[in-house]
């Protein structure tokens, strides 16, 4: 039986591949948990299960030579759609699994336990899973050994995320935005889909550094860092390049004039309310790319810059 999709696959896979662990090399930090797990529960293999588009592919593993199968036929597929671990005591008596090619060919997968696994953002990328060629089922004190051991897992994954994220907003930093735009980018154009990028510049920034102190600088970018979250949707991807500069990357090239609105009376709402002595405006570029064209990200990036300074020579002049 094919596991059906969470209600929220087009963000989980936009945390799971902004993350940057899909395809990278083999890691104690994970190796380490697979060996324990494998260890304490006495079963032939353990893994940590990253659940991609297509396919289930193994940070980590122990007791298996494969580093991935298709999703359609994965336990881990099923698992991810709850939030409880999934156990199945004996799959050859599991309508899900019974004729799975797992299951009635090699590895011949009886007992199978997995344990959902969330990103920093919230969304379920994978699972800590147990397999073996016997039927049993985990005590409670081993489920909450399993769920444990998991954590440790997403600990792990918080850990690679500091990586791609801006540590002063909590936005994703350059490289993250770039893992994640292009991405984006090529799922669009998969669809058939246009994109839109918004670069962004918050004015005047450096008159608050002179005025009202670093620290004061710092805190007018968390602040329009909240801004962006509230005014754009999930599935958008926000980022802080540096300094001053914001990106918004938007699927649908028709969505940007009315994002651009709802920033604007964000921004506006944060001026009123803010109790700041001075007002958060910002300068605005946008770039089209058409789902057609294959343009580069570098591209893209280049065009909004030169349209944000264009609208900047603009209000200033």
């Amino acid at each position: 039986m094919k596991p059906g999709r969470p209600a929220n696959e087009t963000e989980r896979l936009l945390e799971l591949r902004s993350l940057g662990l899909l395809d990278s090399a083999a890691e104690e930090r994970f190796d380490r948990i697979t060996r324990l797990a494998q260890r304490l529960f006495g079963v032939s293999t353990a893994l940590v299960t990253l659940v991609d588009e297509d396919r289930q592919w193994f940070k980590s593993r122990i007791g298996i030579e494969l580093t991935e199968t298709p999703r359609d036929i994965s336990f881990c597929g099923h698992a991810i759609l709850s939030d409880e671990v999934m156990m199945v005591p004996d799959a050859t008596k599991d309508d899900r699994f019974s004729d799975n090619p797992f299951v009635v060919g090699s590895p011949d997968i009886r007992f199978y336990a997995g344990c959902p696994i969330a990103g920093p953002g919230g969304t379920t990328l994978g699972t800590l899973c147990l397999i073996d060629q016997r039927p049993r089922e985990l005590t409670p004190e081993e489920l909450d050994s399993l769920r444990d051991l998991a954590e440790m897992v997403e600990n792990e994954i918080a850990t690679s995320r500091m990586a791609v994220t801006d540590s002063l907003t909590g936005l994703g930093n350059r490289r993250g935005f770039e893992m994640a735009a292009a991405i984006v980018l090529e799922i669009n154009r998969r669809v058939l889909t246009d994109s839109a990028l918004l670069f962004l510049d918050l004015d005047d920034f450096k008159s608050i550094n002179d005025q009202f102190s670093h620290a004061e600088g710092d805190r007018a970018l968390r602040d329009f860092a909240d801004v962006l979250r509230g005014a754009f949707r999930v599935s958008d991807v926000i980022a802080r390049l540096g300094g001053d500069e914001f990106v918004v990357l938007l699927s649908g090239s028709g969505e940007h004039e009315a994002a651009v609105d709802r920033l604007r009376r964000a921004l506006d709402e944060s001026n009123n309310n803010g109790e700041r002595p001075y007002r958060l405006e910002t300068s605005i570029g946008v770039a089209i790319s058409k789902w057609s064209e294959k343009e580069t990200l570098e591209s893209l990036m280049i065009r909004s810059d030169e349209s944000m300074y264009r609208e900047k020579r603009k209000r200033h002049s």
